[in-house]
């Protein structure tokens, strides 16, 4: 048997030579197909961000995906699509094995919901942005609860019907022309766009805003049960903050323990920042505050909040407290990218602007304090469900990079025998996606986004979940990744084409891997010795 594939050298507490950067080529030389070259290496890895100017440029000009986002019609309401197949063996399946995801995961989304999601809070920067209520929220973070006001019935009814063009489902209004109907959709996508938030809620985003609240606000307590099912599928922006500390433990459930709670752990994280930093950086562990202030310029280059000095140095307190506590793996380059969604999620707490815009001079020393703090304890909570993806030689990621080709082979054979064909390695591109939990290849929204159902998946979701939701994106591309050689397919697996997606984009693609999840988590016995090309044919994956 041959060796396992290691990834490459990592810049990594365990092995403290490993400092120099690696010289880095925007093209791919010429090369025998199947070799992998330290630059390759370096890539499959790489979570900083000293590509993101250069994605766009390095982009094979390939058709774009098929999503909503797109133009075209939704597929009908439990329809998971590859190749815009469904098989009648998959359904008959799923009627014995599956269930449906908590929450009702694959009803179909209103195009008002979808635009919902994508508008932009007022573009407000400055102080101006700060909520007056920030002293309350501070004390509790259920005073966001207030924030969720809830429109009246008949309010909650959408102005303007959908188009029939892009859902032929939904029925034509009586005494309307389809031309009628188009250019009355038109002018309302052109009003969106000069005016910003105009259009009322629809009914079910109101009726989820209600149970979001009944939930928060029982007298008896806040049932976590009822909290997960309703996250999956999706979490109302005023309230994602509380319910992803609630969510992952952070805070308890009862209200005086978990003020208390609140009040100890963001004095606890003050202590430790004051106890490794107050003698200065001169006195920190060199070798890991070096790989730390090389990485947080880096991180999301470009966008305001993340150029800001306080936010920049939030985040080196952040990580290398994480570090020195977790030795067995000091930090690792990628960690700083989990902290984002932490800590934008937090900070729209105690704004009313979009997070990346706001400078956080403008913020109260004690609510980024408090932010801060925040951010660290939940990342420690994320981080101590898949440690071993950061330890010496990351086992848990090269685990999960075989079990993704494992499972690719069993459900899309005609895929991974043109990877073997072409000399692809799993590793070269896989190990991105399970370092960085696809933060590389989607939006810090879609991020946000598909965190809410990570949550509620439990504390493995970040690595079993996720194994899925990568297995579900690859086989998403497998007709245009059969067509392309090598390095066509390297360059393309390494800037996909999924910046642009939206909130049902993303909701597609954790339904896709909820299926694959359902149909066969615990099932490796079964198909642990199955050849490849056997199960070819399986349901909606088949070709």
């Amino acid at each position: 048997m041959a060796p396992p594939i290691q990834p490459p050298t990592r810049p990594h507490s365990a092995n403290p030579s490993a400092f120099s950067l690696f010289p880095r080529s925007r093209s791919l030389r010429s090369q025998p197909r199947g070799t992998t070259t330290g630059e390759d290496w370096e890539d499959a890895w790489d979570s900083s961000s000293d590509k993101e100017d250069d994605r766009r440029a390095a982009r094979p000009h390939l058709m774009q995906s098929k999503t909503y986002s797109e133009g075209l019609p939704p597929p009908p309401p439990g329809t998971l699509l590859y190749n815009n197949g469904l098989s009648s063996t998959m359904s008959e399946s799923l009627a014995v094995h599956a269930r449906l995801p908590p929450g009702g995961a694959w009803e179909l989304v209103e195009p008002e919901e979808v635009e919902e999601q994508g508008l932009k809070p007022t573009r407000k920067a400055g102080e101006e942005a700060i909520r007056k209520d920030v002293e309350n929220i501070l004390r509790d973070p259920l005073e966001l609860l207030q924030s969720l006001a809830l429109a009246s019935p008949t309010s909650a009814v959408s102005s303007n019907p959908p188009s029939s063009l892009s859902f032929p489902f939904f029925n034509q209004p009586s005494g309307s022309s389809t031309s009628e109907i188009f250019a009355s959709s038109s002018c309302s996508a052109a009003n969106q766009q000069t005016t910003g938030v105009s259009r009322q809620r629809s009914v079910r985003t109101e009726r989820r805003r209600e149970n979001f609240a009944k939930v928060l606000q029982r007298e008896d307590g806040i049932d976590l049960g009822e909290l997960r099912r309703l996250a999956w599928s999706g979490v109302p922006h005023e309230v994602r903050p509380i319910v992803w500390q609630l969510l992952l433990n952070y805070l308890p459930l009862p209200v005086q323990p978990r003020l208390i709670t609140l009040n100890r752990k963001r004095k606890e994280y003050l202590a430790l920042v004051d106890q490794y930093f107050g003698k200065g950086l001169s006195s920190l562990n060199q070798q890991i505050w070096h790989q730390i202030e090389i990485d947080v310029p880096r991180t999301r280059p470009g966008v305001l909040l993340w150029s800001c000095p306080e936010t920049q140095r939030s985040l080196e307190r952040i990580l290398y407290v994480w570090a020195i506590r977790h030795p067995a793996s000091g930090y690792v380059q990628g960690i700083n990218d989990l902290v984002t969604p932490f800590f934008e999620v937090f900070l729209s707490a105690y704004i009313d602007t979009d997070p990346e815009i706001f400078d956080l001079s403008y913020l109260p020393s004690q609510i980024l304090n408090a932010i801060e703090a925040d951010s660290f304890w939940c990342l420690s909570k994320l981080l101590d469900g898949i440690q071993d993806h950061y330890i010496s030689q990351q086992p848990g990621i090269q685990r999960l990079v075989k079990r993704m080709s494992d499972l690719v082979k069993r459900i899309d054979a005609p895929l991974a025998a043109h990877f073997e064909q072409q000399g692809v390695e799993f590793m070269q591109f896989a190990f991105r996606w399970m370092n960085c939990l696809l933060m590389r290849e989607i939006s810090v929204k879609c991020t946000i986004r598909m965190w809410d159902t990570y949550l509620t998946e439990g504390t493995d979701a970040f690595s079993q979940f996720h194994l899925y939701v990568c297995s579900a994106l690859l086989v998403k591309w497998s007709e245009r990744l059969r067509e392309m050689d090598f390095q066509e397919m390297i360059i393309f697996l390494q800037c996909l084409p999924t910046q642009q997606w939206t909130d049902y984009d993303i909701e597609l693609l954790l339904s896709e891997a909820y299926v694959l999840k359902t149909v066969w988590q615990g099932a490796e016995n079964h198909f642990k010795d199955l050849p490849v090309g056997t199960a070819g044919g399986f349901g909606m994956l088949g070709r």
